[in-house]
């Protein structure tokens, strides 16, 4: 056995570690955490901020996923979604992932230290610790309100980007971090519902597992409602304008229909076709904020 697992570590290439970065995830944090860069600011983003910070902030994210990777082996084993994940097949051995997660994160933190500010790198070393340690380490395994809590982690970016040009914490992009903290359950609930019985096989207290799929239909609805409140709240507060209301209007109304098929139980694939209009959904809202405030910022 141990022979297996040996031949099969030495077949891992560059693929096999870019995969432990979870790379799809990683850009739509740096898109948020783009914008939050934008956002913040009404002149130009200096190009070693806009380069390094986001660097920075990937490479953290980076080795949190590993992280998730190694501390998920087992379970990504039992579902069709990740059982050829590098750790899960044996093609990386957990203490290599583990000294690849490490030097991400000092090579990420080291990047924000010298290009950002003291403040944007501890708060994105909180965020990698909420992920991988806090979440993936505990709340995944111990309550089914595991994605509200630890989404918090994940909703860090534009943040992190806010912080990294302004060097403090403000309102706007706490509202930002709002917005995401407010689509992680039904985005991940919408996946949680398609997945439901490789969840159970590998006795992760998913929502639909603990409560069954209608009860979790009934809260993706509510939750896709307060977010449709929250996203608003931009144009509310005169962070953006009119633009910016008309899309998220249509993208958040959209997201409801969705979300209301999903509780009716009318349309086959309705869960994960809510999953993939919601990974749109995020997309679209944060460039609309990007648009809408350079468009208001040449109409000054």
């Amino acid at each position: 056995m141990a022979t297996i697992l040996s031949e099969a570590r030495q077949q891992a290439g560059w693929r096999d570690y870019l995969e432990l970065t979870k790379p799809k995830v990683v850009v739509l944090m740096l898109i948020t955490s783009l914008v939050g860069m934008f956002l913040a600011t009404r002149a130009g983003v200096a190009w070693p901020v806009l380069v390094f910070g986001n660097l920075g902030i990937g490479l953290c994210a980076g080795a949190a996923a590993a992280v998730n990777h190694v501390l998920d082996r087992r379970i990504d084993a039992l579902m069709a979604r990740t059982h050829k994940r590098p750790l899960a097949e044996g093609r990386i051995a957990p203490l290599l992932a583990l000294g690849f997660a490490l030097a991400l994160a000092l090579l990420g933190m080291t990047l924000l230290l010298v290009f950002t500010n003291p403040l944007t790198a501890w708060l994105t070393l909180a965020s990698l610790l909420g992920y991988a340690v806090v979440y993936t380490g505990y709340l995944k395994r111990a309550t089914p309100q595991n994605i509200v809590i630890g989404g918090l982690a994940g909703a860090a970016p534009p943040l992190l980007g806010w912080v990294a040009v302004t060097g403090h914490i403000s309102a706007e992009p706490l509202l930002l971090v709002l917005i995401i903290f407010a689509w992680t359950p039904p985005h991940f609930w919408a996946l949680a519902i398609h997945r439901k019985e490789e969840y159970a096989k590998a006795d992760i207290p998913m929502l639909p597992v603990t409560h069954g799929e209608r009860y979790t239909a009934l809260h993706i609805l509510l939750y896709s409602l307060i977010l449709l409140a929250v996203s608003l709240l931009p144009f509310v507060i005169r962070m953006s304008g009119l633009v910016y209301l008309g899309c998220a209007l249509l993208l958040s109304l959209r997201f409801v229909g969705w979300a209301w098929v999903l509780y009716r139980g009318t349309r086959p694939h309705a869960a994960i076709k809510t999953f993939k209009y919601s990974v749109w959904y995020l997309f679209g809202l944060f460039i609309a904020l990007l648009v809408d405030h350079y468009l208001f910022k040449l109409s000054l």
